[in-house]
């Protein structure tokens, strides 16, 4: 039995449709990534599965539990941790005080292990804290009653690269423990390194749901190179050569434009996406000097752009315009 099943879930706020028919499960001991840009429905998913939202149509389930029933769903969140994008604790009260208070409502397994780990300081006033500090004290009260099941909303936010990679060995360790993790985020270097499969939601319908090394072999490399002698430009014209810019030869009037624009044309400079077999391009470049030479994963927009096919831009302000003025709808998707 899946840790997560949604069918259908729907939710419809008249102005804007923030989930639209969404399908898809989390198996358990896995780390799924939610993935896409703000705005996209990810944030209303989770909601609608915790139960602070009602779903318009269609049904989740959490650890077997059906979330439509109040019972179930209780029964369910025992055995749940869940950090929100923004956590909010009380401000005149001290870190130690909140997880006391998180300890009466849900017992308390491995605090000092997770203190130890994520050091939020405990004396001090919440309202004292730095961004990082709230996430740091969130992901203790997250995890210290040992759920079966993780809900994390953007969960590094605030968190500094060390602390980063410290969070990412933590849960790489409860999977192996046989925690189910499911994270939205909209950093791709953060799920490349954690996540087992990916979902790419856009506009509040899901686009993929595939293993992750397939979604970063599909989305391609960025190449940019640089070279001691002009190359032809119909040496790049192999499959796998996307969105090619490079800096045409011409005389003494060299410009950079797009090389679609001469045939016949040579550059000493270009960058594009690949999404081929890299080593067919290196065997394309092997007889020309190169000075530099990099292949890097295409940014996050990037990966948007080639499922999407639109502007990720455009299309979140557009839906942003829909969305009107009520707070909920705005905070949500």
């Amino acid at each position: 039995m899946a840790a997560i099943e949604l069918e259908g879930l729907t939710k419809d706020y008249g102005e804007v449709l923030a989930n639209d028919d969404v399908t898809f499960s989390v198996e358990r001991g896995e780390i799924f990534g939610y993935l896409g840009p703000n705005g996209a429905g990810k944030t209303t998913t989770i909601r609608t599965l915790l139960g602070l939202l009602s779903p318009t149509d269609g049904s989740a389930r959490l650890l077997g539990h059906d979330i439509a029933d109040e019972g179930e769903l209780i029964e369910a969140k025992r055995r749940l941790g869940y950090l929100p994008d923004s956590p909010a604790f009380d401000e005149t009260a001290t870190g130690r005080e909140v997880l006391e208070l998180h300890a009466s409502i849900k017992g308390d397994e491995r605090s000092d292990e997770l203190l130890e780990l994520f050091d939020p300081p405990l004396d001090r006033l919440v309202r004292d804290y730095s961004r990082g500090n709230v996430r740091k004290l969130g992901l203790v009260t997250t995890f210290m009653h040992e759920p079966e099941l993780v809900i994390l909303d953007e969960p590094t936010g605030g968190l500094d690269p060390l602390m980063q990679h410290r969070f990412a060995e933590f849960l790489r360790d409860e999977r192996e423990r046989g925690v189910t993790v499911f994270f939205s985020s909209h950093i791709l270097g953060e799920v490349r390194r954690l996540c087992d499969r990916v979902g790419i939601i856009r506009n509040g319908r899901l686009v993929t749901v595939e293993p992750v090394e397939s979604l970063l072999d599909r989305s391609g490399k960025v190449v940019r190179l640089r070279a001691a002698d002009p190359i032809p430009r119909d040496t790049l014209e192999i499959d796998g050569v996307h969105d090619l810019e490079a800096t045409l030869d011409r005389g003494a009037d060299s410009s950079r434009e797009s090389a679609r624009d001469d045939s016949k044309s040579t550059f000493t400079e270009c960058t594009f996406t690949f999404t081929g077999d890299v080593n067919a391009l290196l065997e394309r470049l092997r007889e020309y000097p190169l000075l530099d030479l990099s292949i890097e994963e295409a940014p996050l927009e990037d990966v948007f752009m080639r499922f999407y096919g639109g502007e990720v831009d455009g299309e979140e302000s557009t839906a942003a315009g829909r969305q009107g003025t009520p707070t909920e709808v705005t905070d949500d998707v």
